[in-house]
């Protein structure tokens, strides 16, 4: 079997829960990530999808190392880099990149385009001026930006221009691995496609893996081979993309899809996949299966027992008491089912051969 480039095994992140103004929080803790594990292939993109609060961005920084977990292990390369200090964790960013979600908030807008792009090199030692910005027109070129954007600064760009910045400072160092944190969520549906086909294209052209997190199932669809899905701090599921959407065996993941196509006017709620309730509390996380509360199938068992991350079938892992009961009618219906979105979505990256969006502001 080959090995992963990049493993995160059992991992676990609390926070102390935010203190109010005239009370303390009494100790209470927020259980971010609760034992999480998952694999990425080299090549491979992995999606990681789930509801706001679900604990996504925390496994990003916890990945690169931005967070340090209270358990568990991360491995790059078959080399763990949880207790990395110093030098050695400095290396190890050459390899692991992150594109945030605000791309204008996660660059400086006092220094230009060719200075944001050149930094990571200066931090890493790599070549010398003249090298650089030979290096940095390449990577804005690679990008779908202009020569001439070297010398201007983020505030001069669109929306979709500075996630391309973004992602051309990400790829200055040449990593393998690239954590994208909800890199297309503030994007309009036409820029997304453009983005996500960027991404895709660098992928096949530089070997790429990513770590691509979103709640839009359709943009995840789009461009993951796998897609692990996560609830109050747990992956619930874990499965290929095409056969998560053509069976999926956890309810949450039911309720998400049935969300999706019912946003989009292309069914309706069914028995199996209506949601009841509202998600608790993080400071109160239900015992056993930490969705039970919102499940239409919960029973005894799902009350008591928390399930485990099990195979359903080879590469289809659920953590569900009931999988096996799991009606399959609406799964067939739902993965025949094309969202207007995903319509929109695969259109815009089948036209996109360039990008369109590189009118300045």
């Amino acid at each position: 079997m080959t090995k992963p480039l990049f493993e995160v095994q059992d991992l676990v992140r609390h926070f102390p829960a935010a203190q109010g103004m005239f009370r303390s929080s009494g100790g209470q803790m927020v259980r971010a990530v609760d034992g999480v594990s998952f694999t990425i292939a080299r090549g491979e993109t992995l999606g990681l999808v789930g509801e706001s609060g679900c604990g996504k961005s925390t496994v990003a920084r916890l990945a690169t190392r931005i967070f340090d977990p209270d358990k568990g292990e991360v491995i790059f390369d078959g080399q763990h880099i949880t207790s990395l200090r110093g030098k050695p964790l400095r290396q190890l960013r050459r390899n692991i990149q992150m594109v945030f979600q605000d791309p204008l908030a996660s660059l400086n807008t006092r220094m230009t385009v060719g200075e944001i792009v050149e930094e990571p090199m200066i931090v890493h030692g790599i070549g010398d001026r003249t090298s650089r910005r030979a290096r940095v027109k390449e990577l804005l070129e690679m990008v779908g930006l202009a020569d001439y954007h070297v010398d201007r600064r983020p505030t001069a760009f669109s929306g979709g221009q500075r996630q391309r910045i973004s992602i051309a400072r990400a790829l200055a160092v040449e990593p393998a691995l690239i954590v994208c944190d909800e890199p297309v969520s503030a994007l309009d549906v036409s820029i997304q496609a453009q983005i996500v086909n960027l991404l895709q294209d660098l992928q096949q052209r530089l070997g790429l893996s990513y770590l691509f997190i979103a709640h839009d199932l359709a943009v995840v669809k789009h461009i993951a081979d796998r897609i692990a899905v996560m609830y109050f701090g747990k992956i619930m599921e874990i499965a290929p993309a095409t056969e998560l959407f053509a069976d999926p065996r956890h309810p949450y993941t039911r309720v998400l899809l049935n969300s999706m196509l019912h946003l989009d006017g292309a069914a309706s709620e069914t028995s199996e996949t209506a949601e009841t309730g509202e998600p608790p509390s993080p400071l109160d996380v239900p015992a056993g299966c930490r969705f039970h509360t919102r499940c239409p199938m919960a029973s005894d068992i799902c009350r008591r027992q928390e399930p485990s991350l099990a195979q359903w079938k080879p590469g289809h892992l659920t953590a569900c008491h009931h999988a096996a009961e799991l009606p399959a009618v609406a799964a067939t219906r739902r993965a025949e089912a094309v969202t207007p979105t995903a319509v929109r979505l695969a259109a815009y990256a089948a036209n996109s051969a360039g990008p369109s969006d590189q009118e300045e502001r």
